[in-house]
């Protein structure tokens, strides 16, 4: 039914494409790179703008960036920027957030490849090895942070990873690596651009990995241990169906065996099948650029919850419309619509299917005032209608599914100002409201019965869980050095978090049981939370190769619970999880042939869950690098370690981080 309504969807934006004028034009970033002397951006007004000049707090991430990091997977190498946190729990599990608030399975961000949605619904969080992009095939990561759901879309609370892959159209080659190395390491990864003609450009990435898990130092069961497998696949396709309209077709798909660390701070097995098709028309008309597009992600993951095997299975069909016009020289205007249904049939405990579906609007201006100072301005309207469809288990009060016949609507904006006061200097101020929308499994999902002699209650969702509203005001300072190749800046910021949630926990009922119903333990809004903080951005490049870059961020968490709640006892104490102290040093040098980088990240102490209570992580420092050597025809030679100080290291309070060493031959054509 789903796939019906998706290509219903698809078929209509296709004919509201036809139905208009057109001259579309994908974007060439090398060339707009080349043209400023610096990363260039489109996704936060959808004109292409420099990233310095950008109403967000935004990093991008370079292609050579990864190359030289000497890093497997997307989690280390975003832990390099200023004010993002990461928690490794294994080899293939890592929870990423940005300026504190990161949780086991942290639902507080956007993750996009070109666009499309790739965090999991049905909790909200990002498995990082599901994603089915290598590498080798990403252009740029922007990351963007602070609240940005009105220019970004749907759920962009904490910030927004924005992965831009190289496009068929404009990048061509193609690339192939083939690594090895301790702990089981083994990666090989392909890449073709494929060109017909003058009218269709496609490129096709395969790849597949697998790894040994961390040694068990938790004193949990070895069950719970699956040594790392994925298994990757991507195709992206663009059609130049006239001379003004262009098609463009994505494909993904991955098959991952890992160990995960659910929300509430317990291990468990489990294994994702992820699939993904996305559309899109674009084209340039007397009204404007209007693109049109349509995708669907589909996720089944086998697991268990408290020894109890569990599938899920959830999936999202999204529509969008938007057109982007300008009025004059210097006021750019984009406006929007979106519908998106998302669903997944409750478990481990079968019977029900919860899903919901959201109604959006947007709209964006852009001003440039004068040459030196540009505002922007957005808003979003999303309404959601949720509901409930199927039987209910024995022991679950009888709510009936009315009760999940239930509206949220909620507006999000996002106001932006840069001023150039100089050549060499630019100011940005933010101040943006963003809103945390219950998952799936908050609102019912969840559905789990324990009825035995040594314990007896229900664990299930909540429809009536309002949504965390969060409100954020940044300023930044920004001064180019060119006596250093390069640049350095400082953010401050202030957020704070209403009706935040708590997950649900043994130690406190919720419901209590009746004569016919058992305890009920869910998710539920306990308090307020406030955060402050500031960071400290340099880096540098010379003309004898060196290059250098640093940062610092400083974050204060206060969080304000509810009479009779307790944030360690519902999973919610942020001021005690997030670190108050991060900060990254990372030096290079490079010729024609060899190229050599170290990092360095320190983290101050802080206190994370494991087995349902608090426990303290001490400050640590991880050293990485890498040493490459490039011949000719595009081959290089490279070896890379991450966590090089100790053989195991704690960085969380379950397993330790073990050194890796690895070895790497690559090519490109």
């Amino acid at each position: 039914m789903n796939k019906q309504i998706l290509l219903a969807g698809a078929a209509a934006c296709a004919a509201l494409a036809l139905a208009l004028p057109a001259s579309a034009q994908s974007i060439d970033y090398g060339s707009l790179e080349t043209l400023f002397n610096e990363p260039v951006t489109t996704s936060a007004t959808g004109s292409p703008q420099r990233a310095s000049q950008a109403p967000v707090d935004m990093d991008i991430i370079s292609a050579e960036d990864i190359a030289r990091s000497g890093a497997t997977d997307l989690p280390t190498i975003l832990s390099r920027v200023a004010g993002v946190d990461i928690q490794a729990w294994s080899v293939g599990h890592a929870d990423v957030g940005v300026r504190g608030y990161d949780q086991a399975r942290s639902a507080r961000l956007l993750v996009l490849i070109n666009g499309r949605q790739t965090y999991l619904d049905h909790y909200g969080y990002t498995a990082w090895s599901t994603l089915p992009v290598r590498l080798e095939e990403i252009r740029q990561i922007e990351v963007v942070k602070g609240p940005n759901s009105a220019l970004f879309g749907f759920n962009a609370v904490a910030g927004v990873v924005n992965i831009i892959t190289y496009n068929p159209k404009f990048d061509d080659g193609g690339f192939a690596s083939v690594s090895g190395g301790t702990g089981g390491f083994g990666e090989i990864s392909l890449g073709q651009t494929l060109k017909l003609g003058e009218r269709f450009s496609a490129r096709l990435s395969l790849g597949a990995s697998e790894e040994d898990e961390w040694d068990n130092t938790t004193g949990s069961a070895d069950r719970l241990f699956l040594d790392a497998e994925r298994l990757t696949a991507n195709v992206d396709t663009v059609t130049q169906l006239a001379d003004n309209l262009e098609l463009r077709v994505e494909g993904g798909y991955s098959h991952t065996k890992q160990t995960d660390i659910i929300s509430t701070y317990a291990y468990v097995p489990a294994k994702y099948l992820t699939q993904s098709i996305k559309g899109t028309l674009a084209w340039d008309s007397k009204f404007g650029l209007v693109q049109a597009s349509a995708y669907q992600n589909d996720l089944t993951v086998k697991t268990e919850i408290s020894g109890v095997p569990t599938i899920y299975e959830n999936t999202i069909s999204v529509f969008s419309l938007q057109d982007l016009f300008k009025v004059g020289a210097k006021h750019t205007f984009r406006v929007g619509a979106e519908y998106r249904k998302n669903e997944m049939p409750t478990a481990p405990v079968r019977g029900g299917v919860v899903s919901y579906d959201v109604a959006s609007v947007s709209g964006m201006w852009n001003w440039q005032v004068t040459d030196a100072l540009a505002l922007t301005a957005a808003v979003r309207r999303d309404e959601l209608d949720l509901k409930r469809e199927g039987n209910f288990p024995p022991g679950i009060p009888a709510y009936g599914n009315a009760f999940w016949d239930r509206s949220l609507n909620e507006t999000t904006y996002n106001l932006g100002a840069v001023w150039s006061v100089t050549s060499a200097d630019t100011l940005r101020a933010t101040y943006a409201r963003g809103v945390q929308l219950p998952t799936l499994v908050d609102l019912g999902g969840l559905q789990l019965v324990f009825n035995t002699p040594t314990f007896r209650g229900v664990f299930g969702g909540n429809p009536t869980l309002q949504p965390t509203v969060v409100t954020n005001f940044g300023a930044g300072y920004e001064r180019d050095l060119p006596q250093i190749g390069g640049k350095a800046g400082v953010r401050l910021f202030v957020q704070k978090s209403e009706d935040i949630k708590g997950q649900p926990n043994s130690a406190q009922v919720d419901v209590p049981a009746t004569g016919a119903t058992l305890p009920v333990f869910t998710y539920l809004n306990i308090g307020e939370s406030e955060m402050k903080g500031v960071e400290l951005t340099a880096e540098g490049a010379y003309d004898n190769g060196v290059r250098w870059n640093a940062n610092y961020a400083y974050t204060d968490v206060e969080d304000s619970i509810d009479a009779g709640y307790n944030a360690a006892v519902r999973y919610a104490a942020f001021a005690a999880t997030t670190p108050k102290h991060r900060a990254n040093l990372n030096l290079g040098w490079s010729n024609q042939a060899w190229s050599v980088d170290g990092f360095a990240r320190y983290e101050s102490e802080k206190d994370l869950y494991y087995s349902g209570a608090l426990r303290p992580v001490d400050a640590y420092v991880t050293v990485a690098g890498r040493v490459a050597r490039t011949f000719g025809e595009g081959l290089t030679l490279a070896l890379s370690g991450q966590n090089l100080l100790e053989d195991g290291q704690r960085q969380t309070s379950g397993l330790e981080a073990e050194r890796r060493v690895l070895l790497s031959i690559s090519t490109d054509w």
